[in-house]
């Protein structure tokens, strides 16, 4: 495994506010590196400044051991391979196949290609019959999963996920849990960055996790250690469910 992305002493500030303070952490290929922490605590931001949608006031962002900065001139280049899923399905005001159609399209992919992938991903989500309608007429789950396959279609090295299966039914979790699994496991050199406040989802998905607090990382350790044996009282109390989130 090697590292996907690491950030180094990575600080935010907006206004009086100190949104990310002093973050380190790597994550590596193969695996799903989680972010926990209350609401308010930095993680959406944090995401933000890994997507390179914002840059650090101090600190670095390396992705693939190479410095990188929402400011750069080849930006766009390194953002190009990474795919971004929210917390609320994002469809465009077009057809379910052209919402597909339209990652690879934007990347320059010869149209014969892009025909056979949406042809394949259509069916993997078992919306063939759907193809033409407009994608928001689908179901909240539907349109969900189609926001997740339209991120990862081009096939992306890093996934960010930010809360991208709250607030859904449990049998769209465990699918958009499934798709999560399969994207890991169809590149060696992949990588996921979850930002969730489930421990649940967390605990089935993770295989390390950061407890983000006020804007800090304050402990980062191995699913079963961070679950069963945290060092931090902060962390242990926010497995047992006893801080409000």
């Amino acid at each position: 495994m090697t590292v996907a992305v690491e950030l180094r002493d990575v600080s935010k500030t907006y206004g009086k506010v100190d949104a990310v303070k002093k973050v380190s952490f790597a994550a590596e290929t193969g695996q799903v590196f989680g972010v926990l922490g209350p609401s308010g605590a930095g993680k959406t931001t944090l995401l933000r400044l890994i997507d390179l949608l914002e840059s650090p006031d101090k600190g670095d962002v390396l992705l693939r051991n190479r410095k990188v900065s929402a400011h750069a001139r080849d930006a766009h280049l390194s953002r190009e391979r990474i795919g971004m899923v929210l917390q609320k399905p994002v469809v465009l005001n077009r057809s379910v196949a052209n919402n597909l159609a339209y990652s690879m399209s934007i990347r320059g992919w010869d149209e014969k290609d892009i025909a056979r992938v949406v042809s394949q991903e259509l069916k993997k989500l078992g919306l063939e019959g759907r193809a033409k309608k407009n994608a928001r007429t689908l179901s909240g789950g539907e349109m969900q999963r189609l926001s997740f396959s339209r991120a990862t279609v081009y096939s992306p090295d890093l996934l960010l996920l930010d809360e991208f299966a709250a607030n859904l039914d449990p049998r769209n979790v465990a699918l958009l849990e499934d798709m999560v699994r399969g994207y890991l496991a169809e590149g060696r050199e992949r990588a996921v960055v979850l930002v969730t406040h489930n421990i649940f989802q967390a605990k089935r998905l993770c295989h390390r996790i950061a407890l983000m607090w006020d804007g800090e990382i304050i402990e980062v350790a191995e699913n079963r250690k961070f679950f069963e044996n945290p060092d931090d009282e902060r962390t242990a109390a926010f497995v047992r469910g006893d801080v409000v989130y």
